[in-house]
């Protein structure tokens, strides 16, 4: 049922510092923010030749991301996003396994301009999984 890895989201406390370093240290090459109010976080992407990372900062008091950084001072690994073709059928399918889908159930558009949902990190070894439809 899963695709590609399509990135790996770390959470940061200073995304302008951590888009630096990608780009200063590593050379990487760092695209520019993209505020996601419907997500409630600010992000980075920085492309890989085989995937991506996304840097995420709160975006707002409520925030998700903000939670995490208060167990996380330093910041930290916060989700896998993997692809699937039909996020509807992935999300019908995960449901009659017992899974966890987080929020309402329904896709919500990602930053990719994608559908995307969250799973349960608790049914998932501990990972904060992110669908995100190809």
């Amino acid at each position: 049922m899963i695709g590609r890895l399509n990135h790996v989201a770390i959470a940061v406390p200073d995304l302008e510092a951590a888009a630096a370093t990608y780009r200063q240290v590593l050379g990487a090459n760092v695209l520019p923010p993209q505020a996601e109010p419907d997500h409630g976080v600010t992000v980075v992407f920085i492309e890989l030749p085989n995937t991506k990372i996304e840097l995420l900062e709160p975006l707002g008091e409520a925030s998700p991301i903000k939670a995490f950084l208060e167990k996380n001072p330093s910041g930290g690994i916060h989700h896998v996003c993997y692809e699937v073709d039909d996020i509807l059928a992935a999300r019908d399918h995960l449901k009659s396994t017992g899974a966890r889908v987080l929020g309402t159930g329904e896709p919500k558009i990602g930053a990719h301009g994608k559908p995307v949902l969250f799973l349960h990190p608790k049914d998932f070894n501990g990972t904060l999984v992110e669908l995100e439809q190809a």
